[in-house]
């Protein structure tokens, strides 16, 4: 038990510290190279789909990797410390193919940090109580990231875009010192992979046949795709019409929507963690489609800065509940498979769809038909998705006890 406890707590900071490396720059990409070098939004996009399909068509290997080896803590720690170093070349070379291939490297890092940590998470507090340490995790990742956020908007007006490199320096540092924290002994391997309690591991289906069986995954699959297609490019976009519109303030305008958003991810992601068990999954990812839907809508209202930041608040119900019960799901689906972390990788390729064409053809419209037009189609995508979800999704707390056979 104190084991365990210790173990923990060096998961919040390693949940804390490890945001900034997760996304890598995120929106404030987009930012830095339309303030500091000139890109437009469409240029923007197509760069960062390289990468994104790179992401995309790793996720499963990476995640049948996290499933095979036992050393996830030095797993997480490298991808961390690749992440950030792809980040870092970005000003040394901010033209398009350079700024695609780091793209493309820390992408295939990236897409290993959340299987790995919600691998690590379930070795340590078993199935049971892992929708409380998943809604934990993702609190803590989004409080992390506010933190940064937050020292981003007070000090870019001091020191301008390179605090984004500075910040990412000192995260990953940090992370690689959390990881290395975590007890070895405290993980049971078996557990972390998706097993049950004193299974060993057998010869059986691929992640991908695992999905393709099971109808409510494949579903999560599908319905989450278009949830990531409607909201991938949604902060990105508003942060470019923002800088746009206040030239000079582009990563500190970038930053305070990132705050805004964080601010309420935190107890929506601690709240879905604590709830999931209680209320079931699916009414509270009903709600992130709801959220996502409005958000895209009310965006085209007015371009005020504080109205755009305001409506930014939005983007914590939604992701703040995605990111919190995804893991929650993939585990009550796969239970027993030992395919834990490689279908977090097959469900999360099929959602990173939604992103990558999100990136692309967002931008291209936004180039073609301008921000509003493009902010009502998402939320339309979004509103289609929620409809489908409703429809098509069942509940998966407790659904092992229904039967195996289902899938």
């Amino acid at each position: 038990m104190i084991m365990e406890t210790r173990a923990e707590r060096r998961l919040d900071a390693l949940s804390f510290f490890v945001s900034d490396a997760r996304y890598g720059l995120g929106a404030f990409l987009g930012v830095y190279l339309i303030t500091e070098h000139g890109w437009d939004a469409g240029t923007i996009g197509a760069a960062l789909s390289i990468g994104g399909l790179t992401g995309l068509v790793s996720q499963a290997p990476m995640g049948a990797l996290v499933d095979a080896i036992r050393a996830k803590r030095a797993l997480i720690a490298c991808a961390t410390v690749l992440v950030t170093a792809t980040c870092l070349v970005i000003p040394l070379a901010p033209r398009f193919w350079p700024v695609a291939l780091a793209g493309v490297v820390g992408a295939l890092a990236g897409v290993t940090i959340g299987p790995t940590l919600s691998a690590i998470s379930l070795g340590v507090v078993g199935p049971r109580r892992f929708a409380r340490r998943a809604g934990r995790n993702e609190a803590l990742f989004h409080l992390g990231d506010g933190a940064i956020c937050l020292a981003i908007l007070l000090t870019a007006p001091l020191f301008g875009s390179a605090v984004l490199f500075w910040s990412m320096g000192f995260t990953m540092v940090a992370s690689v010192l959390a990881a290395a924290a975590v007890p070895g002994r405290a993980i049971d391997h078996s557990i972390a992979r998706g097993l049950l309690p004193g299974a060993v591991p057998v010869p059986g289906p691929s992640a991908w046949r695992l999905m393709l069986g099971s109808r409510p995954l494949l579903a999560f699959a599908l319905c989450g795709a278009l949830f990531h297609l409607a909201n991938a490019s949604m902060l990105g976009l508003v942060s470019q019409k923002l800088a746009l519109a206040n030239l000079g303030q582009g990563i500190t305008l970038a930053a305070a929507s990132a705050i805004a958003a964080q601010s309420v991810m935190v107890p929506i992601a601690a709240l879905a963690g604590a709830r999931a068990d209680a209320w079931g999954r699916r009414p509270l990812l009903l709600a992130a489609f709801v959220a996502l839907a409005l958000r895209g809508a009310l965006y085209t209202l007015s371009d005020n800065t504080a109205w755009l930041i305001t409506v930014q608040l939005l983007d914590g119900v939604g992701a703040g509940l995605i990111g919190a019960l995804f893991p929650v799901v993939v585990a009550d689906l796969t239970r027993g498979s030992g395919h834990f972390a490689a279908a977090q990788g097959v469900v999360g390729t099929v959602h990173g769809i939604g992103g990558v064409l999100s990136a692309g053809i967002a931008g291209q419209m936004v180039v073609q038909v301008g921000y509003d037009a493009t902010f009502l189609a998402l939320a339309a995508v979004a509103a289609l998705g929620g409809a489908l979800f409703w429809l098509v999704m069942p509940e998966t707390r407790g659904f092992e006890a229904r039967g195996m056979a289902q899938r």
